[in-house]
């Protein structure tokens, strides 16, 4: 296929080649719209990643150019998000030059692009499954933890004052110190508080209307007018034009150091443009491929991270306003970032009279958007082991760092896992006069057995850690069953995994029942399950005659005692 041909096959190209007019008008309203949040959104959400402000302006405007060309999705907006800026600074902080925003930056941009090449290189290779890593408590407990670290990481700037410490307790304990020794700048607090109030006022009360915007623009003409830029901090005049790559200072040594951060950022921002990515796809009945997906993240994040930007993902607050605007294709994104392009181009001194407490205001009002009180509430009425590993999250997250507690979350799940089928549910079956087949004894406690006959059901797939409870379960049957036992059945549909560990119990079980005169047979086993007994060198003592199709054919042989050949139809 040609390159022409290619570039002709990539989302953006082909929407544009059949674009309707009718398009236009609402995919221009909604850019425009758009740029209301994306400038204070990603100059905030910048600084809360310890970067210069102005970085969240070239971290937006380059992938939303990017996406808008490769990304699957019509109307998804990527840029700064609050979720990732913790980790980009747990990242970039301890490794940039004290005092030296442009080390910080250069180190930024490398994280930007490790991070996209790893996407890139994971949605060539189909991983899209690895987000599936995050489970619902493990993103429910990460995102309360990660609004609590940016909450209390703005609250110093909003009040008008700074702390030294490390660490979310040590923070807090800095804080509330500042605050009883009463070192708050009272100017600064009262513009913080007040752009609060304004953004969370119009939330409530005039919704249509941008609080944000309102907030922004409020504080710039109230600080120009009274002169407060020698009073409190402002965030400063942004540098002329737009850079170009630039990675000066940073060595090969800086490079190996981001490489793990950069994989758990990979992680993280995926998981959140694939959650909304499919979201808002079914919302308009469309379809996004998952590994087309992640290389197009990908993409944007190279652009952004080469162009003076930082690690990015898909946004939760800014998409909808795109959606609820009237968003149509990814045209909307380009005017929204063009939007900025100009407003970076021609009034970059405008924010010489932002105050640094607005922008705090602005992160904290966003940040708040991912607590859910009621989702943890929720999972604890639903699952008390999935409710403590939302917990575990939060609190690794929170107390000893997010990509450090995200892996210990994640490793937990992979316990709770392993405990879930090392002690999985196991019971016999029995018969009812009311209903047909064979029913859970602890639920049918006056069921009845049949004389000479043990079924029993064991619900996990057989491995090393639980090989032996089924051995041992089976043998506890069969020593209490009230008659002499003469066949144990073992209703086998939920087995669904086998490793060489549990075919030694099992042969070790055949042999213990023999010696007993005891047949061993299995209804309803999967045909790769037998397949691997045969893979694993017991083919022979576990032949066709110790399976049936169903419990109803196995109980039917034992009655008959005369045929034990299985149903050769039975894959």
């Amino acid at each position: 296929m040609s390159w022409t041909g290619s570039l002709a096959q990539l989302p953006g190209i082909a929407t544009a080649r059949a674009y309707h007019r009718e398009w236009l008008r609402p995919d221009i309203t909604a850019g425009l719209v758009l740029t209301a949040l994306l400038i204070p959104a990603g100059m905030g959400y910048a600084e809360a990643a310890g970067l210069p402000a102005y970085a969240g302006l070239y971290a937006t405007i380059i992938p939303l150019l990017a996406y808008a060309v490769v990304g699957p999705s019509k109307i998804l907006v990527l840029g700064p998000d609050s979720s990732l800026a913790p980790l980009i600074a747990a990242a970039v902080l301890p490794l940039a030059v004290a005092d030296d925003p442009e080390s910080a930056l250069a180190l930024a941009g490398i994280l930007g692009v490790l991070v996209g090449l790893i996407l890139l290189v994971g949605g060539f290779l189909h991983l899209g499954f690895v987000t599936e890593l995050l489970s619902k408590p493990i993103r429910l407990g990460y995102l309360n933890a990660i609004a609590l670290i940016v909450v209390v990481g703005q609250l110093p700037k909003l009040l008008g004052f700074s702390v030294d410490a490390s660490g979310l307790i040590g923070e807090i304990g800095e804080i509330g110190k500042s605050v009883v020794q009463g070192n708050i700048d009272p100017v600064a607090a009262a513009v913080g508080i007040g752009s609060l109030a304004v953004i969370i006022g119009f939330r409530i009360w005039v919704p249509r209307i941008p609080g944000v915007l309102v907030a922004v623009v409020g504080a710039i003409i109230l600080s120009a007018a009274l002169g407060l830029t020698d009073d409190i901090g402002m965030v400063g005049a942004l540098p002329a034009g737009l850079p170009l790559p630039s990675f000066g200072g940073v060595d090969w040594g800086d490079v190996g150091n981001l490489v793990g951060p950069a994989a758990g950022i990979a992680l993280i921002a995926f998981a959140d443009t694939g959650v909304l990515s499919r979201t808002f796809a079914a919302r308009h009945g469309e379809d996004v491929n998952g590994s087309t997906e992640m290389k197009a993240v990908g993409v944007a994040n190279i652009a952004g991270g080469l162009f003076g930007g930082f690690p990015i993902s898909a946004s939760g607050s800014r998409t909808p306003v795109a959606e609820q605007s009237g968003a149509r294709t990814q045209l909307a994104c380009v005017v929204g970032a063009l939007a900025v392009l100009v407003f970076v181009l021609v009034a970059p001194g405008v924010t010489t009279y932002l105050p640094d407490a607005t922008l705090g205001a602005v992160v904290i009002v966003a940040a708040t958007a991912l607590v859910d009180v009621s989702g943890m509430i929720r999972m604890w009425r639903m699952s008390t082991v999935e409710f403590g590993l939302a917990v575990a999250a939060f609190l690794g997250v929170a107390l000893v760092g997010v990509l450090q507690g995200i892996l210990v979350a994640i490793g937990l799940s992979f316990v709770a896992v392993v405990a879930q089928a090392w002690q999985p549910y196991r019971t016999e079956l029995v018969r009812t006069t009311d209903r047909p087949g064979f029913h859970d004894v602890e639920r049918h406690p006056g069921g009845l057995r049949i004389p000479g006959l043990v079924l029993v059901r064991f619900d996990a797939p057989l491995f090393f850690a639980n090989g032996e409870i089924f051995d041992e379960y089976v043998r506890s049957v069969v020593a209490t069953a009230p008659s002499p036992v003469e066949w144990v059945i073992v209703a086998a549909e939920p087995i669904t995994g086998l490793d060489t560990t549990a075919v030694d119990e099992l042969v070790d079980l055949d042999t213990y029942l023999e010696g007993k005169q005891i047949r061993l047979a299995f209804a309803e086993m999967k045909g790769p399950i037998k397949d691997r007994l045969i893979r694993f060198g017991v083919g022979d003592r576990f032949d066709a005659t110790h399976f049936y199709p169903t419990i109803d054919a196995a109980v039917a042989a034992f009655h008959s005692r005369a045929d034990h050949t299985a149903d050769p139809t039975d894959d």
